[in-house]
């Protein structure tokens, strides 16, 4: 399996630089990797850093509190930028409220949107109990989005598998499942696949790439992929 085809290579930190996105460009590129997703203020950057690659760019626009119109215009702005998938967050409270025809509207206005590049719908899953989690399930099925995305903060891995079994239990046969949120092992990333996952979103690969050690004789940090100059370690870990 080759499992680099599986990983959207993701840095969508408040406090990323420029020579962040960079670094997590480069990466990509080197290792293979299915996309790398940032925020829409550097999807041009990332656009023109892998330029010729097979790298594909995605981003997450808005928050699920926004109006439809204005993730509709965050996500036209992001593909004229050169953004190949985008990620919406779906508004929970109108789940919550049960106003279907409202969450199904927005996706559908994003959707309509972005002239066929892939759309990623974002749902927060320790925030929804399992019915809600079935509810937006068929809502993606009836709008022919191209992925379910769930997202856990509870840094516990096993929630998830618990998601990606209901949502399989209920999505149509177009509709695929990506992951995120806390995401480091191989282990999991193997399980979450094997569960059903067909993308999985991680910010850390140190302990999924086996990177070259410095190779400054002179340096002792051992650091992966780091740049030491004048015998004084100038690497970033992972």
């Amino acid at each position: 399996m080759d499992l680099n085809k599986y990983i959207d290579y993701t840095n969508l930190k408040i406090d990323a630089t420029s020579e962040d996105i960079a670094k997590l460009c480069e990466r990509a590129n080197r290792y293979g990797f299915e996309t790398i997703c940032v925020s829409p203020c550097y999807v041009t950057l990332a656009k023109k850093m892998l330029e010729g690659s097979t790298v594909n760019i995605s981003t997450v626009i808005s928050s699920g509190m926004s109006t439809p119109k204005v993730k509709s215009y965050e996500a036209i702005d992001a593909v004229e930028m050169g953004a190949d998938e985008i990620g919406m967050f779906v508004n929970i409270g109108a789940l919550k409220d049960k106003d279907y025809d409202y969450v199904k509207g927005e996706i559908e206005e994003v959707r309509d949107s972005i002239d066929g590049k892939i759309l990623k719908v974002i749902v927060v899953t320790h925030e929804l109990d399992k019915d809600e989690l079935i509810k937006i399930t068929e809502i993606c099925n009836e709008t022919f989005v191209n992925y379910i995305e769930i997202y856990n903060d509870k840094k516990h891995t096993e929630d998830s598998f618990e998601d990606i079994k209901i949502i399989n239990d209920y999505k149509n046969e177009v509709l695929e499942i990506k992951v995120s949120g806390h995401i480091k092992k191989e282990d999991d990333i193997l399980t979450l696949i094997e569960n059903g996952a067909t993308r999985v979103g991680i910010s850390k690969i140190s302990k999924l790439i086996k990177e070259e050690k410095c190779k400054d004789n002179d340096c002792s940090c051992q650091h992966d992929d780091c740049k030491c100059k004048e015998n004084k370690c100038d690497c970033k870990e992972d």
